[in-house]
C-alpha cells in the first residue's frame, strides 16, 4: 500500500511540476499578491483630501486651518469661500470632509464659551470618513488643550495615555501580513485539489486511475498529499517574504505554526476534493471553488470584526475555517499564543477537517460508481 501511496504522490508532484503554467501559477502570483495586497489592504486612511470653510476672520480660525494643513493624514486642505462650494466640493468628492468654522470662533474661545465646528463627510465611504473624522476631533482637541489655560479655563481633570500591545507603533503591517498569508493559503490550497480530479477527467488519465490497483481511499490520499506538501511550500514563503521583506515578528512557536497549518490545509484539502469530485471540468472547479471562498473570506473577520456580525451569522463562522486559522496567524505571529490557545482554535479545525474529508471520500466513492 504504501509503496503505491508513494508512486502516485511523486506522479502528482512530477504532473504539477513538469506543467509550466502549472508551476508558474504555484509560485509567482502568491508572492505578487502578497507584496501588492500588503500595501492595498490596509485599514489605515491617508492621504485623503479635505476642505475647510474658514469663516472666522480671527486668529483661531487660522490656526485651526494651519494644524489640518499640517496633519500628515491629509493629502491636501482645499479652501472654500462660502457655504454653497459645499455641497459639490462633497458630491464631486473633491473632499471627503469639509470643516466648517463659523464666523464667531475666535469670539467665543476667548469668551471662554464653547465654540463649535462642524464635520460634514461623505457618507458614501463610511469607514473611511469615520477615521477621518476622528483624525480631525484629535486635532480639535489637543488645540482646546492648548486654549484652555490662556482661556482662562481650567486644563483637563484627566488625560487619556495610549498604550498598544502587540503592536506599539501601530504598523497595518503587522496585521495585515498574517491575514494575507491565511487567505493566500487559503486559495491555492483550494485551487491545487479543486482542480486534481477535474484536470485527470479532463485528460482522460482518470481512466486510467479507475483500472489501477489503488482503491478510493488510496487515490483521495495520494491527492491530498502533493497538496500538503506544496501548501506547507507556499506558507513558508510568503512566511520568509513577511518577516524579511515587511519586518514583521514572529513570535510564536514554529512547531504550533506548523503544526496549525496542516490541519488546516486537511480541511482546505477536503473542501477541494469535494468540489474537484463534484465538478466534470475544471472550469467548473474554478467556479464551485469561488463559491466557497467569498463567504469564507468575508466571514473570516479579515474585512470586518466578527462581533459586528449578527448573532445568527456569528454562529455560522465556527463553521469557517478561515476564522480559526485566522486567529492562529495573528496570534503566533504578534503574541506568542500559548500552545493551550492555539488549541482551542485548533480543535474546531480538527472536525472541520474530519468533516470535509468524510464528505470527499464518500462524494469520491459515489462518482466512482
Amino acid at each position: 500500500m504504501f509503496q503505491r501511496l508513494r508512486v502516485l504522490v511523486v506522479k502528482e508532484l512530477l504532473a504539477v511540476w513538469r506543467d509550466k503554467k502549472s508551476r508558474t501559477i504555484l509560485i509567482v502570483p502568491p508572492l505578487v499578491q502578497l507584496l501588492v495586497f500588503t500595501f492595498a489592504a490596509t485599514q489605515e486612511v491617508t492621504n485623503v483630501p479635505v476642505a475647510v470653510l474658514n469663516e472666522d476672520a480671527g486668529t483661531a480660525g487660522r490656526d485651526l486651518t494651519a494644524r489640518l494643513e499640517g496633519s500628515p493624514n491629509f493629502s491636501r486642505v482645499v479652501h472654500l469661500r462660502a457655504e454653497e462650494e459645499v455641497a459639490p466640493a462633497v458630491d464631486s468628492q473633491a473632499a471627503l470632509m469639509v470643516v466648517h468654522i463659523g464666523p464667531d470662533f475666535t469670539r467665543k474661545l476667548a469668551a471662554g464659551e464653547p465654540a463649535q465646528v462642524q464635520l460634514i463627510l461623505d457618507g458614501r465611504r463610511a469607514n473611511a470618513a469615520q477615521l477621518v473624522a476622528s483624525y480631525a476631533t484629535d486635532i480639535l482637541a489637543r488645540y482646546d488643550a492648548e486654549l484652555a489655560p490662556t482661556a482662562g479655563r481650567p486644563p483637563a481633570a484627566s488625560a487619556v495615555v495610549n498604550r498598544v500591545w502587540f503592536n506599539p507603533n501601530l504598523e497595518p503591517k503587522w496585521s495585515t501580513v498574517p491575514a494575507l498569508v491565511a487567505i493566500l493559503t487559503t486559495l491555492m490550497g483550494l485551487m491545487i485539489t479543486g482542480l486534481s480530479v477535474a484536470r485527470e477527467r479532463e485528460l482522460g488519465t482518470f481512466d486510467q486511475l479507475l483500472v489501477s490497483p489503488l482503491s478510493p481511499t488510496e487515490i483521495l490520499i495520494g491527492k491530498s498529499v502533493p497538496a500538503l506538501l506544496i501548501g506547507t511550500a507556499q506558507a513558508t514563503g510568503m512566511t520568509v517574504v513577511g518577516l524579511l521583506v515587511f519586518g514583521v515578528p514572529f513570535r510564536g512557536s514554529v512547531l504550533l505554526f506548523y503544526a496549525s497549518m496542516e490541519v488546516y490545509l486537511l480541511a482546505l484539502i477536503g473542501v477541494g476534493l469535494f468540489v474537484s469530485s463534484l465538478a466534470k471540468t475544471q472550469q467548473q472547479a474554478i467556479l464551485y471553488t469561488f463559491v466557497f471562498m467569498m463567504p469564507a473570506m468575508l466571514l473570516s473577520g479579515f474585512a470586518s470584526p466578527i462581533a459586528n456580525m449578527p448573532d445568527w451569522l456569528q454562529v455560522l463562522t465556527y463553521a469557517n475555517p478561515v476564522r480559526h486559522f485566522m486567529v492562529i496567524m495573528k496570534g503566533l505571529f504578534l503574541k506568542s499564543l500559548p500552545a493551550d490557545e492555539v488549541a482551542r482554535s485548533l480543535l474546531p479545525l480538527a472536525v472541520i477537517a474530519a468533516v470535509t474529508l468524510t464528505a470527499a471520500n464518500w462524494l469520491f466513492r459515489r462518482r466512482m460508481e
